[in-house]
């Protein structure tokens, strides 16, 4: 893992667990969601480090109410739920990730699955949300997307979303390769949480 990341993750756990990040003052009035871009290729060491901020956010804030949501493990429950997930494995067998894309496209719009999401957020019930598997998702869900969809549901709980790859607080790049090419491709609202 390259020092720089190291460091850049180091500052992450002072950050959220201080009152002005909690508090979303100095925002303005935009909507809290921030952003902590990172290597692709580092995505274990992020996911430990994800582990690492969900074990100590509530030691360093005591009484913290944080919700933690995996994109992937969303979807795949979504998909059991609505009964199409076993389905959809023999779809991609038999006929290709595309067609599986294409089937399942109209099924995971954001507009759709956001207030899900939000069901799972309890964005007035959390102080913090951190929103993380976005790689895993691809190209089924997409961060624009998501985060589009999300702002009408989460009001002012902070939101943190982990994206292996580059924001630069316009455009979202997968992988740091990969553009949005949908109607979401560009997304200016939200911050690098650590530059």
């Amino acid at each position: 893992m390259s020092s720089t990341l190291t460091d850049r993750l180091n500052q992450i756990l002072p950050k959220l667990t201080s009152d002005q990040f909690l508090s979303a003052s100095g925002v303005g009035n935009e909507i809290p969601y921030h952003v902590f871009e990172y290597p692709a290729d580092q995505e274990l060491e992020v996911r430990k480090h994800i582990d690492f901020l969900l074990q100590r956010i509530p030691v360093q804030k005591p009484g913290i109410r944080l919700a933690s949501i995996n994109l992937f493990d969303f979807m795949i429950e979504y998909l059991k739920k609505r009964g199409v997930l076993e389905k959809s494995f023999e779809m991609e067998k038999s006929r290709g990730q595309q067609q599986l894309y294409k089937s399942l496209e109209t099924l995971l719009q954001p507009d759709k699955i956001s207030p899900l999401l939000a069901e799972q957020m309890q964005p007035d019930h959390n102080d913090l949300v951190l929103i993380h598997g976005v790689g895993s998702v691809w190209p089924f869900m997409r961060a624009s997307g998501v985060l589009n969809s999300l702002h009408k549901h989460t009001g002012q709980t902070p939101v943190v979303m982990f994206y292996p790859g580059t924001y630069d607080q316009v455009c979202f790049r997968l992988f740091g390769k990969v553009r949005d090419k949908d109607k979401h491709d560009n997304y200016y609202r939200a911050f690098r949480l650590i530059p």
